[in-house]
């Protein structure tokens, strides 16, 4: 019965996913595959050449397979809706995911210097570099293809682990087309040693990008600050801004993988019933939310004027007017952060 009761309500959850999320999940699973596929081609060429630089190539595949199953799995799960125990629903594991793959990658970068080390005392002999060659820029050309696609899929469908995905394979194919040249100048010198001297710089190229995605999913993790989502919700908020919108502070912008979660202050005219400032605090949401072409969550309360507050309002036929207005505040990230109204009295 158990078993029924679980297959039952895994049908129900898959049947509720947004067709988003099912894209999601769909794009994650063929790209696992096609990494799968990509990392036999890479360990084929390593057997035939038996080359640190090509196991150096194959090796970080074997990263790739691993945390792209972790985001399969993360993209699955961030999907769930809200629930009691997660009430801003489970989108941070995408960040999750993101530093796991970060943090295998430098490992992977240590472990892939530490080989091409051993490699100058106890160097090996090196055959059929014309074919590693061929395997190598197949697998490059492979790795460009899915990195493209994750990154244009994952800004448009606002994954984070879909674009650290992305970002990841691109930096693979900067790596595997120097690993195919350096292949091609071993072939026609014969300079052997010169496979150690690829498989020691990719090294150094993969730890650097391991801990650049670790450090950045860490900060998703502790919520720092999206300074490119800041700009761009700031000057949404210019460009739709009503002269009864008098001002707004203590702004917070916190992401949940694809979803945002956006708390700020708006001050009103204060002889505004409830209904006209919850028409004014609707028609913020709804300006942000048809712009930005994500799941947002609004939090926003609602303030009421202060005679000061005339000196920066624009609301120019208020019968309740104390002051002169002085000048329109143009708002930026900066006076919409702190927990004050705007005022030049």
């Amino acid at each position: 019965m158990r078993l029924i009761s679980g297959s039952v309500h895994l049908l129900n959850f898959v049947r509720m996913l947004s067709d988003s999320s099912r894209a999601k999940i769909r794009l994650m699973r063929n790209m696992l595959l096609f990494t799968l596929a990509l990392t036999v081609i890479k360990f084929a060429a390593w057997l035939f050449t038996n080359s640190n630089a090509i196991l150096t190539d194959a090796l970080e595949s074997i990263i790739n397979v691993v945390a792209g199953a972790f985001a399969l799995f993360s993209t699955w799960y961030a999907a769930q809706p809200p629930d009691k125990e997660h009430p801003y629903g489970h989108g941070k594991i995408e960040y999750l995911s993101a530093g796991f793959e970060g943090a295998l990658i430098f490992l992977a970068g240590i472990t892939i210097s530490g080989k091409a080390i051993y490699g100058f005392i106890h160097p090996t002999d090196i055959d059929k570099i014309d074919l590693g060659v061929l395997l190598t820029a197949i697998a490059a050309l492979g790795n460009f293809f899915m990195g493209r696609v994750l990154v244009s899929r994952g800004k448009k469908m606002h994954s984070a682990i879909m674009i650290a995905d992305g970002k990841h394979l691109l930096s693979d194919t900067l790596s595997s087309a120097g690993l195919v040249v350096g292949l091609a100048v071993m072939y026609f010198t014969n300079w052997f040693w010169l496979d150690n001297v690829l498989a020691l710089l990719l090294g150094a190229v993969i730890i650097r990008m391991g801990w650049k995605l670790f450090r950045e999913s860490l900060g998703s993790l502790l919520d720092e600050a999206d300074q490119e989502k800041l700009e761009k919700l700031v000057g949404l908020l210019n460009s739709k801004r009503r002269p009864q919108w008098i001002d707004m502070h203590n702004l917070r912008v916190q992401k949940f993988g694809s979803h945002l979660h956006i708390d700020a202050h708006i001050t009103l005219p204060w002889y505004y019933s409830l209904e006209n400032a919850h028409a004014e605090v609707d028609a913020v949401s709804k300006a942000v939310s048809q712009e930005m072409g994500q799941e947002l969550e609004f939090f926003i309360h609602a303030d009421p004027c202060i005679p000061s507050s005339c000196s920066v309002c624009s609301l120019h036929e208020c019968a309740e007017r104390k002051h002169a207005q002085v000048s329109t505040i143009t708002w930026t990230i900066e006076n919409m952060i702190p927990d004050k109204k705007h005022t030049l009295l």
